[in-house]
């Protein structure tokens, strides 16, 4: 019989190893950067076409390579960082296993021209699916520049399952923000398709954190810094009220490494407990500096999670670092155990006598006398309280009688035609805890939802005819506004909804948008704030509803426009948004499918407080 196993093929061994490495053109991207960091660059340009899929360019002005070594970068294992197998455990570089340039060449055409600062004449290699084409000497700035053309050319399968130009530039995007956010001394520059995208000047930390994410970063930052014999943490938290709804702005770089770690970031959001809702998520750029020896870095082929010596110590300084920062900057309370124990008097109040205080009464109120005789005194009134929990118990109640036949409502909530509001006075709308509104009706009163009935009615004018532009307030001075890089790929993508829906926005410069005008519903002076928000309740319905952009954006404008729980309502008011409400095409529910109106019957409250 003949022998079976055989040994593969260099070409096809790199192929293989190349889908470990490279899975996108992100991926290329990254390590690429990483190796011109590794070079000792201070400037670094990446510049891109069709998201990376037909040409990849990274320039640097570092060290530079010999001729031997400009060959010898493509074989596979080839490092100039690792000499034995406890050089593992004392990295302080970014590329270290030799696969990057070996994996990129075996999937695609590389260009690679390189000079050290000594050297009078620098060195071109041409490669073409792993195989060296040509090799030779050439006239060349200092440092090196590599060239990625048609990657995965000799791979179709895989060059079939990259995703469209915008998922995949947005990928790319990521990759290097990351890099560019660990290193904020290396200028960066980021160009597509002959547009400048980033352009980041050398400088600190939080510098480039408002260069990638806009100047409005700058107020929402906090510091943390902690220094312990364990690791040592310094960056920034952001503020609770800036908190969002989906992920994206959280970032752990360990020895400027980015890395993803569940476990710590369990550590930042417990600092953040009960400062921001559930469904939030804080941002964070934190960057861990501890010894290599502690670490292993070498447990994921991306090499994007790492492996902790002492996890749970780190966690702990973690999580007291965090709130540390948010108790110092005034976010969080804390205790100040230096204060001296004693009645802390106001200023104004230090130079008055304090009074005794007085119990008042009415004096001759006899209650054993007839009430008439005591009327024209003072008397105490008393108004029935009705308890929050006896509102959920009415919601658990109408689900039932929803589902009952002991009364003739089941059509009455389905039916907008059956209830009307025009003909009733003001003073039967009662507002309850500043969040539902009580109409004392016949045959059937109505508890609703303040927030959410308003959610209902704004939602159905800004999703409503396609043909009808919704109405825009035009402002005396148009205002600039600056977004992220992120936000303004969405804007664009949403601009010709958003300037039907009421949003006079105009581009103007790479990030920013003049806007003339905005609907009707919007305060003066909250433009910017609200566009935010409603872009970033977009994002978090995209991501986890799945709706069609219309929808979905008049969900989050909806969202954010609508009157909130607590604001206090006048007759008239309560009138007109009830009347808006029963005049929608479906006033019973919310967009997000939340009840908002309770109707309840005679039969039905009889019901409930005969229930035993």
């Amino acid at each position: 019989m003949l022998d079976i196993i055989q040994l593969l093929p260099d070409s096809v061994a790199n192929q293989i190893a190349a889908g470990e490495v490279i899975q996108r053109p992100a991926s290329a991207v990254k390590e690429l950067l990483e190796n011109a960091i590794d070079a000792g660059g201070s400037k670094i340009r990446l510049i891109l076409k069709d998201a990376g899929k037909t040409f990849i360019q990274v320039i640097d002005d570092g060290s530079g390579m010999s001729a031997l070594d400009a060959r010898l970068c493509f074989e596979r294992h080839a490092t100039s960082k690792i000499r034995s197998a406890d050089d593992l455990f004392t990295l302080h570089t970014m590329g270290f296993r030799g696969e990057a340039l070996a994996s990129i060449a075996a999937i695609s055409q590389v260009e690679l021209k390189t000079k050290r600062g000594n050297d009078e004449i620098g060195t071109q290699v041409f490669l073409e699916g792993s195989e060296v084409i040509s090799q030779q000497p050439i006239a060349c700035n200092d440092g090196t520049s590599i060239t990625v053309k048609n990657l995965f050319y000799n791979v179709p399968a895989r060059r079939n399952f990259l995703k469209s130009n915008p998922v995949e530039t947005r990928h790319i995007i990521d990759e290097f923000t990351r890099v560019a956010l660990a290193y904020p001394q290396i200028a960066f520059s980021l160009n597509h398709n002959d547009t400048t995208v980033y352009d980041l000047r050398s400088g600190n930390l939080r510098q480039r954190i408002a260069a990638v994410f806009g100047v409005i970063y700058n107020e929402r930052l906090v510091p943390v810094e902690e220094e312990t014999s364990i690791v040592k943490l310094e960056g920034f938290v952001g503020k609770p009220e800036f908190a969002k709804k989906m992920r994206g702005e959280q970032f752990f770089f360990v020895n400027n490494r980015f890395v993803k770690d569940g476990y710590l970031n369990h550590a930042v959001f417990a600092a953040f407990e009960s400062m921001i809702p559930k469904d939030c998520y804080p941002s964070y750029f934190i960057k861990i500096n501890i010894d290599p020896a502690k670490i292993d870095v070498n447990i994921h082929p991306t090499k994007t999670e790492i492996k902790f010596e002492d996890e749970k110590s780190i966690y702990a300084i973690m999580r007291a670092a965090v709130k540390r920062a948010l108790g110092k900057f005034s976010v969080a309370p804390t205790i100040d155990f230096e204060q001296e124990i004693s009645f802390d008097i106001p200023l104004e109040k230090m130079d008055e006598r304090p009074v005794a205080p007085t119990i008042k009464i009415t004096p001759g109120y006899n209650p054993f006398l007839p009430e008439k005789e005591n009327d024209n005194m003072q008397r105490v009134s008393w108004k029935p309280v009705l308890d929050r929990s006896k509102v959920e118990q009415w919601h658990q109640l109408h689900r039932e009688i929803e589902n009952s036949s002991i009364n003739n409502l089941q059509g009455e909530l389905h039916q907008k035609e059956s209830l009307t509001v025009e003909g009733l006075s003001e003073s039967l709308f009662t507002q309850l805890y500043r969040q539902y509104i009580l109409v004392n009706s016949i045959p059937v009163a109505m508890i609703i939802d303040q927030q959410k009935a308003h959610e209902r009615i704004l939602y159905e004018r800004f999703n409503g005819s396609s043909t009808e532009k919704n109405v825009s307030q035009q402002q005396l001075f148009p205002q600039p506004l600056d977004f992220s890089l992120d936000e303004t790929a969405l804007i664009n993508e949403l601009l010709p909804e958003l300037q039907h829906m009421g949003f006079d926005l105009s581009p103007f410069g790479a990030t920013t948008f003049v806007l003339h005008g905005a609907p009707e519903e919007v305060m003066v002076g909250t433009e910017k704030v609200l566009l935010h928000s409603i872009l970033n309740q977009y994002m978090h319905h995209r991501e986890n509803l799945k709706l069609p952009t219309k929808e979905n954006l008049a969900i989050a404008i909806a969202r954010q426009l609508s009157i909130k729980e607590g604001k206090a309502l006048s007759g008239r008011e309560m009138k007109t948004l009830v009347n808006d409400l029963l005049n929608c095409e479906n006033p019973n529910y919310s967009p997000s499918g939340k009840l908002i109106i309770l109707k309840l019957g005679n039969d039905a409250i009889s019901k409930m407080f005969n229930a035993s």
